[in-house]
This record gives C-alpha cells, sequence and structure tokens, in this order.
C-alpha cells in the first residue's frame, strides 16, 4: 500500500494484520467463555497441555484462565489422589491403543528403543492419568493435540495425531477446520510441514 500524497495509505496494499498472533491467540482463548465452551474441558484441555507444550507454559495458561474470572472446580472430572496404579496403566493402554491404532505395537517399540522408562511413561503418566480422564471425550482431546503440535512445528507428532483424530471417530473436514482456524498462527515453513503431514496422513489412511 502506497502514500497517496495526503498522509493516508491506498487501499491498493493490503494493511498489516490488526492484531498480533499472540493476542489473536489469547482473544480465541478469551472468546471460549462467550461460546458456552463447558469449563471443565477448559480445565481438562489446560492439564493435558502439560504433556505437549510443558509445565512452565501450562502454569501460565492456567493462569491466564483463572485471570479471566474462571472458577477452580476442585478436581475436575476425577480426583488425582488415586490409589489404583494398575488401573491407570490399564486405561492408559486402552487409550494409547484408540489412538495410535494398528501403530500403537510399534510406538511401544519405539519407545523402549529411546529409553525403557518411556513405555510406562507415556501409558501411565500421559495417556491413563490424564488423557483417559473423563472430563473432555477423546476426539476433541486429539483434534486440541492437532493445533498445539502444528504451531509448535513438532511434525512426527502432528502426523501421529492426525491419524489419531481419524482413529477417535474425526471426519477429514472436521481437522481440515482445525487447520484452517490455527492457519494464521503459522509461519510458511510451519504451514506447509502441516499440510505435507496431512496430505500423507490423507494419502495411508483414506
Amino acid at each position: 500500500m502506497g502514500d497517496d500524497g495526503r498522509g493516508t495509505r491506498s487501499m491498493s496494499e493490503p494493511s498489516a494484520p490488526a492484531l498480533d498472533a499472540r493476542t489473536a491467540a489469547l482473544v480465541r482463548f478469551a472468546a471460549a467463555r462467550d461460546a458456552r465452551v463447558p469449563g471443565l474441558w477448559i480445565e481438562e484441555l489446560l492439564l493435558q497441555s502439560m504433556l505437549v507444550v510443558g509445565y512452565p507454559l501450562a502454569l501460565m495458561a492456567f493462569g491466564t484462565w483463572r485471570g479471566l474470572g474462571a472458577p477452580v472446580e476442585g478436581d475436575g472430572a476425577e480426583d488425582l489422589a488415586h490409589a489404583d496404579w494398575e488401573a491407570w496403566a490399564a486405561r492408559g493402554a486402552v487409550v494409547c491403543r484408540e489412538v495410535y491404532g494398528r501403530a500403537y505395537h510399534k510406538l511401544l517399540v519405539n519407545l523402549r528403543a529411546l529409553h525403557p522408562a518411556l513405555e510406562d511413561l507415556v501409558l501411565v503418566d500421559a495417556y491413563g492419568k490424564v488423557i483417559g480422564r473423563p472430563g473432555l471425550d477423546l476426539k476433541r482431546r486429539e483434534l486440541c493435540t492437532i493445533a498445539t503440535t502444528a504451531v509448535l512445528g513438532t511434525a512426527d507428532q502432528l502426523h501421529s495425531h492426525l491419524r489419531g483424530a481419524l482413529n477417535t471417530g474425526a471426519e477429514p473436514k472436521e481437522i481440515e477446520a482445525v487447520l484452517a482456524l490455527v492457519d494464521g498462527d503459522l509461519d510458511p515453513e510451519l504451514r506447509q510441514s502441516a499440510h505435507h503431514q496431512w496430505a500423507d496422513v490423507k494419502k495411508r489412511k483414506l
């Protein structure tokens, strides 16, 4: 957009975005309350975010959520003071198998190759304690994980959870809607990577 000689900018050049990417993301998060998204869903998603972005960013997200006036809902969907660790392990295996489908056993082999402790950490801590909680359904968890991994640029995990969303009942159009929703938060390289991963999953799965 050029100057038209009067100190104004002509309409031939597109204007800069009104909101920077971080502010836009914050606004979308805040809008969740206006959209009547159940608070329990959001709290479960924030707990799950610790698995993807780590404790520091997850704690900041919880701080933002509380800053919007969201009440603390006790232990939410499930008490964390769980005495039966074997039940967590069993639930984790069931949930992880549902997400990974035919790739489940390959996942376990790969985890053991990386470190012997990782299999239990993933099955018990991630899928048993957190992802298997009843407060948010598995399909919505996978769709949200697609958004997170696309923004983080973790291509292998994005590929896995694109498949996971299909395995847990998401329609291709729902996945494409998620990718469209985060498109503005992706730089050209991340955008190309996300679309490449989705194209590969569609070729293999559909």
